[in-house]
């Protein structure tokens, strides 16, 4: 069985979409996945999966509407992946606050007229760069107002993406890794 870090896209952000992780480990669980475990209340799952990432992702996009009664996309990522995002990080050393860095796992890689507008934008002290599926981002003044989201956002994009800041990123790899 294959570790995954599975992440949920939407969830528990006010009262929208809740889901509380008792209630998602106990569906992951009768679902047929194992070793469930999940990080802080943003939807971060790392898991054993009997079957294949891209179907994994599917069969809980799926059980996750049935028993919640709302569409939430999912993304996954193996351990392995996860890995390669922390060490590929190209922002690094120009990061200062890892709650104002993030990254966007997206669920395929966004076509490149698709990124025009954050290329050409002047978007002050934040930053950003494309790994593969992961838009590493620098917020400098945080998520909520940032120019350079708007830019870079699913919609702009075209591909579903879930964001997580760099202590998320570091937790869920420390799960994932064993550490």
């Amino acid at each position: 069985m294959a570790q995954l870090v599975v992440l949920l896209r939407g969830i528990n952000l006010g009262a929208r979409n809740r889901v509380a992780m008792a209630d998602l480990r106990e569906l992951l669980e009768e679902e047929g996945f194992s070793d469930v475990r999940t990080l802080l209340q943003s939807g971060n799952v790392v898991l054993r999966s009997p079957e294949p990432q891209a179907e994994a992702r599917e069969h809980i996009e799926r059980a996750l509407a049935k028993r919640f009664g709302f569409e939430i996309a999912v993304v996954t990522r193996s351990t392995a992946q996860l890995r390669t995002v922390v060490e590929a990080d190209p922002l690094g050393k120009a990061t200062a606050d890892p709650k104002k860095h993030m990254v966007a796992f997206l669920a395929e890689k966004p076509k490149a007229a698709a990124l025009s507008r954050a290329a050409d934008g002047d978007f002050g002290d934040e930053r950003w760069a494309l790994e593969g599926k992961h838009l590493y981002l620098w917020l400098a003044d945080g998520i909520q107002h940032s120019k350079l989201m708007q830019a870079l956002s699913e919609k702009q994009l075209g591909v579903t993406a879930t964001v997580r800041n760099w202590n998320t990123v570091m937790k869920v790899d420390e799960v994932a890794s064993g550490a």
